[in-house]
């Protein structure tokens, strides 16, 4: 990781941040000025930049707002963090307007700072993966008709700020047409900011697009931008807009139609120049005549309609979105890319994929982990997609794919998953259903014991760590915070956890 770039005059606040990150695993580099810090830019390439930059408000030699200033022009989406006394305040809310990610006043409390540090880091890495994926993977992939249509749409609408509203499947790629749209469109070079507005709180969804001042309610102890001043100059897209509250949808309407609004406890308009580009999996029509959604805000949203096919309308894209995902999770887990036979693609592409593309995607991340072999066949493909039942493909009602038994090739693991998917009145294998995997680790457990070992639980617990690790890794595209935050650890658990079961 690159390091985190302190700026500050005073010797001792370095020490103490220095000494503090340290302890983290973060890496640190200092100045004492801005000038050395400019320099330092100047001579520095994309590997060996900052990660984080945290600086003083005021130092000799230079003001951090003038250093923000000329650092954001070099690295527009760096995180920077101001540090300032109280008096400094209404320099620090300035800051703001400039790009800064956060302000931290002093004195501060050490784990606070540290914590604002961590999280300026993990935003600073999501930014370098949302880049990566924009520059070096092709945008969309699809042959089938429907997806030429789509294609076509995005040409046409290149060069056009009329607002769009992308309709389809949950996992059907809407957020990968929005930012096609914004990649092509005149608006290239500004910002592009997506929101979820189903996964927000109702409280917290209004601050979130159209922030709030400092003071405006308890805990708002810093003035914050939503956003759409975020995404002034570029690209808005509110997915699942049709979840929207409905008192939320009377400021949205405002915004359409004048480009001002104000923030949560404001008192002065702010004026944004911001293309909206919108989706949703539900009917909006109906959501209208049910009362749940503005038939003005309808209107203004639904200019011009985009619809994503779902993967079940484009079997004919499956064998290459699968070969595409299994590419990409053996680059982004750091291993050899897994082959698929054609009998595996056929039991593929009998599925439904009720969750669409999405779905596709998590099952190769599953089975870069999970297959034993090179070579993937059907036998390996997870409980959700369908089992060899003779010789028809059982297909159960589709579930989340089931942890596999502990031990790849344990003959009674196997047996156990296949007798069960292959009864009469087979469901789908449930990691709390007490078969399945349970059943393949009772059958792992029971061999073990036959024997004359005496660290049958070692072994054991071992093994599952290993899979529930390498499984979250897998679903987190290998960020080891969040795979700790999903399975419920400590960062600092799950890397002693990589080290200790030789998962490096």
């Amino acid at each position: 990781m690159k390091p985190i770039w302190i700026v500050d005059d005073d010797q001792s606040i370095r020490f103490v941040l220095e000494k503090a990150l340290l302890r983290e695993n973060l890496p640190t580099r200092s100045f004492t000025n801005p000038r050395d810090v400019l320099n330092a830019l100047n001579a520095a390439n994309d590997d060996n930049g900052p990660q984080v930059l945290v600086s003083d408000i005021r130092m000799p030699g230079g003001s951090g707002l003038e250093l923000l200033e000329k650092v954001k022009e070099k690295y527009p989406g760096l995180p920077v963090i101001i540090m300032t006394a109280y008096s400094d305040l209404d320099s620090a809310v300035s800051a703001f307007q400039g790009g800064a990610f956060e302000y931290l006043p002093k004195p501060f409390d050490l784990p606070k700072a540290v914590e604002l540090i961590r999280r300026a880091v993990e935003e600073s890495q999501r930014e370098e993966v949302a880049e990566e994926r924009m520059a070096e993977t092709p945008e969309m992939l699809g042959q089938a008709p429907a997806m030429q249509d789509v294609f076509r749409a995005i040409g046409r609408l290149s060069q056009s700020n009329v607002t769009v509203m992308i309709t389809g499947e949950s996992g059907s790629g809407k957020e990968l047409v929005a930012r096609a749209l914004h990649k092509h469109s005149t608006r290239a070079n500004g910002p592009f900011v997506a929101i979820n507005t189903a996964a927000i709180p109702k409280d917290l969804l209004e601050s979130e697009l159209f922030g709030h001042e400092r003071g405006a309610f308890t805990g708002a102890q810093t003035m914050r931008r939503g956003r759409f001043e975020q995404a002034d100059g570029g690209t808005l897209f509110l997915d699942e807009i049709g979840d929207m509250p409905f008192d939320l949808q009377t400021r949205l309407l405002r915004v359409l139609s004048d480009g001002h609004f104000y923030r949560v406890g404001g008192h002065s308009a702010v004026k944004t120049n911001v293309r909206v580009i919108a989706a949703t999996h539900q009917n909006l029509e109906q959501r209208v005549k049910e009362g749940a959604f503005r038939e003005d805000l309808f209107h203004r949203l639904n200019v011009i309609r985009l619809r994503l096919p779902a993967l079940r309308e484009r079997k004919e894209d499956v064998p290459m979105l699968t070969r595409h995902f299994l590419q990409q999770s053996a680059l982004q887990l750091g291993v050899e890319p897994k082959r698929i036979s054609d009998a595996a693609l056929t039991w593929l592409g009998n599925f439904s994929f009720p969750g669409n593309v999405r779905q596709l995607e998590n099952i190769c991340h599953w089975l870069t982990v999970m297959a034993p072999a090179q070579v993937i066949e059907p036998k390996d493909l997870p409980p959700e997609v369908g089992v060899i039942a003779g010789d028809s493909v059982a297909l159960p009602t589709p579930a989340t794919p089931a942890t596999p038994a502990l031990q790849e090739s344990s003959p009674a693991s196997v047996a156990a998953i296949v007798a069960q998917a292959d009864a009469p009145t087979a469901a789908p294998v449930s990691p709390i259903s007490g078969g399945g995997w349970e059943l393949g680790l009772e059958a792992d457990a029971m061999a073990l014991l036959a024997t004359d070992r005496h660290d049958v639980w070692d072994e054991l617990t071992r093994r599952f760590e290993s899979r529930l690790i390498l499984a979250a890794l897998a679903a987190t595209r290998g960020r080891r915070i969040e795979a700790a935050q999903k399975l419920g650890i400590g960062r600092n658990t799950i890397t002693r956890k990589i080290q200790e079961l030789g998962l490096e």
